[in-house]
Parts: C-alpha cells; sequence; structure tokens
C-alpha cells in the first residue's frame, strides 16, 4: 500500500509539473513581442511532454529492476528448496544405506540377498555411492567362507547351510558385475575391487571396466573370469588360488600386474592379453594348461622360480619375450610352445627342464 501511494504521490507530481511547466512556457512565449499563441501552446506542450516521456522512461527502468529481483529472489528460493531438496534425498539415501548393512548381518539367507540388492539399488541412483557399495559388497565376500564342497570334515548341516551362504555370496559377485561399466564406455569410472582372501566361484566380471584389483590369498573355484577387463590401476592375485579355469583372454593391464606365489590347479588363459606394466610371476606354480599365445609385454617379465606342470604356451605378439626364467621349470611330459632362443635343460629332472634363455 505504501508503494502504491509514493506511486500515486509521484504521478500527481508529473502531472503538476508537466502542467506548471507548460504554462510557464507559454506565459513566457505569449509575453514577447509577436507572440504566437499556437506556437507557445505547441512549445509548451513539448516541454510538458518531455517531463511526462522522461517519467515513464525512469518508471519503466524501475519496473525492470523490480522484476530483475523479483526473478533473482525467487531463483534464489528455487535453490534454497532444491538444496533442501537434496539434501533431504541424502539423508534418506544414507539412512538406505546403513540399513542395508546392518541387515547385511542377518542370519537369513533372503534378508542377506535382499540387503546386496537395496544396496545395487542405492548405486544405481545415486551413482556417489557406487564405491562405497563396492567396498562392502566386497567387504561381505572377504568374510571367512568354508566352501561346502571343498571343505573336508563337514556335516550334512555344514554342508548345507555352506550351500546356502554361497548361493548368497554368488548373488553379490553379480551385482558387483552389474555396477561396474563395460570396459569400452566413455568417460566412465575405473571403480577399486578389494577382493583380498575373499573365496569366489563362477565370479565373472568380462569385459568390465576395473581401477585398482586387490585379490591377495584370493581362492577361486570352478571357473572364473576377467576375459576382455581393462585395469586401470594396478592388479594383485599374489599367493592366490585357482582350482579351476581361469579366463583373462583379452585383459589389459595398465599398470603392474603381479602373479608372484599363485598357484593355478587348472587351464589359465592369457590369449591376446596385454600386460603394458611391471609384470610378474615369480615363485608361482601352475599345474593346467596355461597359454600367452599372442599376448603383449610391454616391459620385462619376471617368471623366476616359477613351474608350469601343464602345456605352456608363449607364442607371445612380435615373437619376442625378454623375462626373468631364473629357476623357472617347465614340464617335459606336455606340449610347450617356448621362443626360439629358449632351451629347457633336463640334466637335474627327467620331468621338468629349467629354462636356459
Amino acid at each position: 500500500m505504501r508503494a502504491r501511494g509514493r506511486e500515486n504521490l509521484r504521478l500527481v507530481a508529473t502531472v503538476l509539473l508537466a502542467g506548471g511547466a507548460l504554462a510557464l512556457v507559454a506565459g513566457w512565449l505569449l509575453g514577447g513581442e509577436n507572440a504566437n499563441r499556437a506556437d507557445a501552446v505547441r512549445t509548451g506542450g513539448l516541454a510538458a511532454g518531455s517531463i511526462v516521456a522522461l517519467y515513464a522512461l525512469w518508471l519503466n527502468d524501475r519496473r525492470r529492476r523490480v522484476d530483475e529481483e523479483r526473478q533473482a529472489l525467487e531463483q534464489a528460493r528455487q535453490e534454497l528448496e532444491g538444496s533442501r531438496a537434496e539434501h533431504d534425498r541424502e539423508r534418506a539415501a544414507d539412512e538406505r544405506f546403513l540399513r542395508a548393512v546392518e541387515l547385511l548381518g542377518s542370519d537369513a539367507d533372503q534378508v542377506r540377498v535382499g540387503a546386496l540388492h537395496a544396496l545395487a539399488g542405492l548405486a544405481r541412483s545415486r551413482p556417489g555411492y557406487t564405491q562405497d557399495v563396492l567396498d562392502v559388497i566386497c567387504s561381505y565376500l572377504r568374510r571367512p567362507f568354508h566352501h561346502p564342497r571343498h571343505t573336508e570334515d563337514l556335516d550334512a548341516e555344514q554342508v548345507r547351510e555352506g550351500a546356502r551362504w554361497l548361493q548368497v555370496r554368488q548373488t553379490a559377485q553379480r551385482l558387483i558385475a552389474d555396477l561396474l561399466p563395460a570396459a569400452g564406455t566413455p568417460d566412465a569410472p575405473a571403480y577399486d575391487l578389494d577382493l583380498q582372501g575373499a573365496t569366489l566361484e563362477y565370479l565373472d566380471l568380462s569385459g568390465k571396466l576395473i581401477g585398482h584389483l586387490r585379490a591377495r590369498e584370493v581362492e577361486l573355484h570352478e571357473s572364473n573370469s576377467v576375459r576382455g577387463c581393462v585395469f586401470r590401476g594396478p592388479v594383485w592375485f599374489t599367493a592366490g588360488r585357482s582350482r579351476g579355469r581361469l579366463h583373462a583372454s583379452g585383459a589389459v593391464f595398465e599398470e603392474r600386474c603381479w602373479f608372484s606365489r599363485f598357484t593355478a590347479g587348472g587351464p589359465v588363459d592369457f590369449t591376446g592379453a596385454a600386460f603394458h606394466g611391471e609384470t610378474k610371476f615369480a615363485s608361482s606354480t601352475w599345474d593346467g594348461e596355461v597359454t600367452f599365445q599372442d599376448a603383449e609385454f610391454g616391459r620385462d617379465v619376471d617368471f623366476s622360480e616359477s613351474r608350469f606342470g601343464g602345456g605352456l604356451d608363449l607364442r607371445v605378439a612380435g615373437g619376442t619375450l625378454i623375462a626373468n626364467t631364473y629357476g623357472m621349470r617347465v614340464s617335459t611330459l606336455h606340449d610347450h610352445h617356448l621362443p626360439a632362443s629358449w632351451q629347457l635343460d633336463t640334466t637335474r629332472e627327467a620331468e621338468f627342464g629349467l629354462v636356459r634363455p
């Protein structure tokens, strides 16, 4: 009301000022010699009109500034409401995350499966939680676990309970694979996985983009795959064990790759894999067939004190391989393909030959 009253006063003042200007200019012109009444009125009208026009310009400018201030206030209000809504969503997401983590400790299989799916759903709806969710799922897989088919001295009830736990763990493995981006996704984040000491069966991460993989002392059962994966960070399989097949064909290791003291009881396939960083297979044991056919090595490889008890194919891309082969032994009872400059010394053992580059 006060603003409208001030506007009315300004309008009245402008009208009075314009009328006064009209009277003043007209009177001044009419008071002179040879005064022309029409010219005097016209000139006075122009003066009055100029005052009214100036007032109109000022009024339009003021209204524009008022509209801009109103829009700025409205935008600030919307931003504040958006910030409050985002805060509420984050708080709800935090509560969902904590609740799901709590439910992972349940004794009921279906509750643990539901908690895992709740975590995965949170990561899909709130991508900022993806690494945290992966950390929690990996932590779940790192929990001590006795495989029901590969642990001795288990009674029937322990075997049944172990089978139920195994199903939940395999659900966790599938959710990890679902949350990882495909290797060829542009600008995709490379998430880290910490599976140190985990017991895994049928883990399939084929074609995924992964950052840092910690799999020290991992226990791999049946068939597991990192085929076609791209690893942006270091990869550690130190002192791990594979009791079945391990598929790593076409995998790309951009940084160091460690298989030191690794034990493989079944076939391992590195066909077409690319090792760009420091690579070690030192003190490792391979009882099944191992192939590196068409694999690429960007740096020297460490095969020192390694033992290959099955077939070994080292027909790498380019045909040249520079490696530390001190104490490296290869079975003479199986087919093997070694670089042309390598020889097997069988003077010490009949079944294994020492590699002499």
